[in-house]
């Protein structure tokens, strides 16, 4: 049984008291007699995120999970796995890393073969939820136990390994199934407003498309000057790790054919532009007071400071420590925060000692780079990812044969049309999404829990207020994961093909994950070169025949 006390774990749901009464968590499939049976690979904030996930909104069941962090591990498994204290767990729950348990699996699958008796049961899938220039080599590594994969995104840092693994997992695909983690196509929210677009038309045809994604200064500051995600010479640019699923959602909207069951073609973009860069958190805009200080607890303009290490992790100010919150960010700066029993004096020296790190020019490179820093000053970062960037994408008209009969003009739905993208870090929301469409007869706007429609043709307002599934992209972690899971089960338990399960549940293919990404490295090469890429020419020339 799901332990009570799971909750989410993200910035949004800490920002949003007031969405909380809304929330109607899913019910759960029906179990199967074998339910699926998964893997999580990583137990940090969004592995843990899928296990409550499982446990809590689809038919399948945790099983075992690879952790390097013993503490993180061993509360892992306490808490989705095997909560019997006073038994141990089975064996085959846990590993110290990933490789670990492919090594196991290899000898436990000869075991089985050999007929030895007492062989624990296997896993059927994995979610793969470690760094992000971690995702190939699992995956890749993965491919040979023929298992059912879910990747958070991003699928990989670079364009290079997205296409390696698409070529990995690619002859797996009549067989198993392959998600990524681009929660946002299945928030109830984006599934209606994808409904309202493109089966009930309630604004005619697409021309324009802005859409914004809001990250928060401290959320930002946290995790994209501080953080994991703050260089891109070890992890990637901040559109690939922050926003490759507002891309991904984009064209979900205005790209993808309207069922996944289709075999009309995407309406691909003609061009790609993007401007953007490092506008903040940089020394120019370093304090005077702060002086040569590079940590905040030894810096005499901390006490003022919005970024102060102290002010957003140790006070009541940003769901620090005075507020009783061992969720995130606080499972990120102190990982065994629980451990404390809620003892806030217990925890407050740790801390501040690990607030108190710093580093100088005497430190290793490669110390530095490989962990985070969250006492540092956010103005004497090692940090280079853009914190405000646009997008825009542009299609031509694209009519198909078809068009002349479904629709009243000669392209419908494949007309010339625009999308506007704007990632911003300077803001009070936290990640809570808005978008404004504007159609050939009406408009709409979306903020990520109401959609609001203007009909030009009869004057009607229209208000949506899609059911809250949770306060984790709006559902989208739920609904990623019960799709997911059940597509497993399908293949499993009821004789399901994979391409079939992979339609009616996952909603997309190998090759649509992979665009969606490539778009995001169109976009930084449109950037970083200040032009315009033609994306036809783009796609030939970087990716070619994907399944060559």
């Amino acid at each position: 049984m799901a332990p009570h006390n799971i909750q989410d774990e993200g910035p949004a749901d800490l920002e949003d008291k007031s969405a909380a009464a809304e929330v109607r968590p899913p019910t759960p499939p029906p179990m199967s007699a074998r339910p699926p049976r998964v893997l999580i690979i990583g137990a940090g904030s969004r592995g843990r995120v899928y296990g409550r996930c499982t446990l809590q909104s689809s038919n399948g069941v945790v099983a075992a999970v690879c952790e390097p962090d013993a503490y993180k591990r061993d509360e892992f498994v306490r808490t989705f796995i095997w909560p019997d204290a006073k038994h141990p767990a089975p064996e085959g729950s846990s590993f110290a890393g990933w490789r670990d348990f492919v090594a196991w699996e290899v000898r436990r699958r000869a075991r089985e073969a050999a007929g030895d008796p007492g062989v624990p049961e296997g896993v059927d899938a994995a979610f793969v939820c470690v760094r992000d220039e971690m995702h190939h080599d699992v995956v890749v590594a993965l491919a040979p136990l023929n298992l059912h994969v879910m990747c958070e995104k991003p699928l990989a840092t670079t364009l290079a390994d997205c296409v390696a693994m698409y070529r990995a997992m690619a002859p797996l695909q009549e067989t198993k199934v392959f998600s990524v983690g681009h929660v946002l196509r299945y928030s109830p929210h984006n599934m209606m407003l994808r409904k309202l677009l493109l089966e009930d038309r309630a604004i005619g045809d697409v021309l324009s498309v802005v859409h914004t994604e809001p990250v928060g200064f401290w959320h930002f500051a946290h995790s994209y000057v501080r953080g994991n995600w703050r260089k891109e010479s070890t992890t990637a640019p901040s559109l690939l790790t922050k926003s490759c699923h507002d891309i991904d959602i984009i064209l979900w909207l205005l790209c993808s054919p309207q069922s996944p069951s289709s075999d009309e073609p995407p309406h691909l973009p003609s061009e790609v532009a993007s401007s953007g860069s490092l506008q903040f958190f940089r020394k120019s805009r370093k304090p005077k007071a702060a002086g040569a200080a590079t940590n905040c607890l030894s810096c005499a303009a901390e006490p003022d400071c919005m970024y102060s290490s102290k002010r957003v992790y140790e006070s009541t100010r940003h769901q620090g420590l005075e507020t009783g919150n061992t969720r995130w960010p606080m499972s990120v700066v102190l990982p065994d925060i629980e451990s404390f029993g809620g003892d806030i004096e217990a925890a407050r020296p740790e801390l501040l000692k690990r607030l108190a790190e710093d580093y100088d020019a005497s430190t290793p490179q490669s110390e530095i780079d490989a962990r985070n820093w969250f006492g540092r000053c956010v103005f004497e970062s090692d940090n280079d990812v853009c914190d405000e960037q646009v997008v825009t994408m542009r299609w031509d008209e694209d009519p198909l044969p078809s068009s002349r009969d479904a629709y009243a003009d000669a392209v419908g739905s494949r007309g010339a049309k625009q999308a506007t993208f704007h990632m911003v870090a300077q803001t009070k929301r936290q990640c809570v999404r808005f978008t404004h469409l504007y159609g050939t007869a009406g408009e709409i706007y979306a903020d990520s829990r109401t959609i609001e429609v203007e009909d030009f043709r009869d004057g009607a307002r229209r208000s949506y207020r899609p059911k809250l599934e949770s306060l984790g992209h709006g559902g989208g972690d739920h609904g990623i994961t019960r799709q997911f899971v059940l597509a497993v089960d399908r293949v499993k338990n009821h004789g399901w093909d994979a391409p079939r399960a992979q339609r009616e549940f996952i909603g997309c293919g190998l090759e649509e994950i992979v665009r969606s990404h490539a778009m995001v490295f169109a976009a930084e090469e449109a950037r970083t070169g200040r032009k315009i890429v033609d994306w036809k020419d783009w796609w030939d020339e970087k990716v070619g025949t994907i399944s060559g």
